[in-house]
């Protein structure tokens, strides 16, 4: 499986170069695993799919209607001594600023910020448990305590255990394949709506009390069902669906889960053949190790925004939330792998990762934008009818969309026998 069209984004850093491998990869183990199981197909890509699938929400509509990407709160903040990249997506993120600033909106956001130091600012932020960070160069990043304990890290890490049977398939690539989903925002649901896509059936489940942004789970929810649990009371209930799962993604902070024995570690000690898929922002070792964070914000801390700044020298970003899906394209392409091989496993992937494997490509600046189709599909929702883009894989020439299931909607059992 290979694309053409290898470089379409106006950007500094080769951006496709991460994207495309990571899609291929996917793709690659899809169609190995399928074979596997007794059912060869062709699995291709398209730039036009994979350049279209890495900025869904740009495309997405909602019974015609366009999706906002970012809150007014989210974005880069001028201090008096550099820049901060805020995320405020969520509500109680965006409460957070606002306890720590005292700023109720952007106008005032941005004027309180002036007034302070880019580390105070992204310090008080963090405190009151919001998700900030300052703009760092490259050689700040490396000379960080973070960037230092995980400079070794790679991408994605494979780490094999027990042997597993390689079911039969009846029907699409993945059919009959039970996945578990933890995970939030982007990464994480979209390697698991890939898998659902491929005849994955796929359960998320969202707390309560931080419900998922709506436009998130219509992006990324393809295919899978979707229901709300409190682990607090529910846990034994969420262990039980483990056990019996093939694959489990985990993309909450590392260690956030293990009070309910939702650790990579005791999911794999209760079921030796299962394959975990770990995802974090920065890498499980070092001081930020079990600190939150989001694509823009790793982007910020590791040099990104700044070799994408403006001409003014204001801090950029990439042209999609790249180091997101590629990460995710990439672990659903390890994950299949360890399918097909027979094996569980545990699959680690992190963000910065993404970030350290994208800044260490060979600059090539491409000054223009290729103009490329962008591949569009009808699928149906409780929430509305969408206008939006397939994963970027075709099976056999076709597209995978599917239907996305109602939020919360599901209950907590597996769809079949």
């Amino acid at each position: 499986m290979s694309v053409t069209v290898r470089r379409w984004w106006r950007c500094r850093l080769d951006v496709e170069s991460l994207v495309v491998p990571s899609v291929e990869i996917a793709g690659d183990e899809a169609a190995r695993l399928s074979a596997e199981r007794g059912r060869p197909v062709t699995i291709e890509t398209t730039a036009e799919l994979v350049r279209a699938a890495f900025d869904v929400l740009s495309h997405l509509r909602v019974d015609g209607r366009g999706a906002d990407a970012w809150a007014p709160l989210s974005g880069f903040v001028r201090t008096r001594d550099g820049s901060v990249r805020i995320h405020a997506n969520y509500p109680h993120h965006a409460e957070a600023i606002r306890r720590a600033t005292g700023a109720a909106d952007r106008p005032s956001l941005d004027d309180v910020a002036s007034s302070w130091r880019a580390d105070d600012l992204d310090a008080a932020i963090v405190d009151a448990g919001g998700i900030a960070t300052r703009v760092r160069t490259e050689r700040e990043w490396r000379e960080h305590p973070q960037g230092r304990a995980t400079e070794d890290e790679t991408w994605v890490d494979v780490r094999r255990t027990e042997s597993r049977p390689v079911r039969p398939a009846t029907d699409a690539p993945l059919d009959g394949i039970r996945v578990l989903d933890l995970t939030r925002v982007i990464a994480g649901p979209s390697c698991s709506q890939i898998l659902a896509c491929l005849g994955a059936d796929v359960l998320r489940i969202d707390p309560p009390q931080r419900p998922e942004i709506l436009e998130q789970h219509l992006a990324t929810g393809m295919g899978k069902r979707s229901a709300i649990a409190d682990l607090s009371e529910r846990g034994r209930e969420v262990r039980e669906l483990a056990r019996t799962a093939d694959v489990v993604l985990l993309g909450y902070r590392p260690g956030s889960l293990d009070r309910f024995g939702l650790s990579p570690e005791d999911l794999l000690a209760d079921t030796p053949s299962l394959v975990v898929g770990s995802l974090s922002a920065w890498g499980e070792r070092g001081p930020w190790g079990a600190r939150q964070g989001f694509d823009s914000i790793v982007q910020a801390a590791t040099g990104i925004a700044d070799v994408c700044a403006r001409p003014d020298g204001s801090p950029g970003a990439l042209p999609v939330q790249a180091l997101d899906y590629a990460t995710g394209a990439h672990l659903a392409g390890r994950i299949m792998g360890l399918l097909a091989d027979g094996s569980g496993g545990l699959v680690r992937a992190s963000l910065l990762g993404a970030a350290r494997t994208l800044l260490g490509r060979e600059r090539i600046a491409h000054e223009e934008e290729i103009p490329l189709g962008v591949p569009v599909v009808n699928v149906s929702s409780p929430h509305g009818e969408l206008l939006t883009v397939p994963p970027p894989l075709l099976v056999d020439r076709r597209t995978i969309e599917r239907d996305v299931g109602e939020y919360g909607g599901a209950s907590l059992a597996w769809a079949g026998p």
